[in-house]
């Protein structure tokens, strides 16, 4: 299954309270079950104006389903070709 890595410009974003987190969190989840189980929220990075999202999706256009029924930008959204860590760094 293809992943992705979703940035989405929202100002302010780093000052959401936990509440405000939660909420959008909730909505995230409902609207992932309506699209089906074709698509999964790994996890996501909040920074001061940004959220960068890890999704697994068949395809970039449903990624885009999900930020539209959000009403949140999906400014750009690119596909993992490979992920590295420190372990890369160790010979085999």
């Amino acid at each position: 299954m293809p992943r992705y890595v979703i940035e989405r410009e929202i100002p302010g974003a780093g000052q959401l309270s936990p509440v405000e987190l939660r909420t959008i969190s909730k909505q995230s989840v409902g609207i992932l079950k309506e699209l089906g189980q074709s698509i999964t929220w790994l996890h996501s990075f909040v920074t001061d104006d940004k959220i960068y999202c890890i999704y697994d999706s068949p395809n970039v256009e449903l990624i885009h389903e999900h930020a539209r029924c959000m009403g949140i930008p999906a400014n750009h959204v690119a596909e993992v070709r490979v992920m590295i860590d420190p372990t890369t760094a160790i010979d085999v």
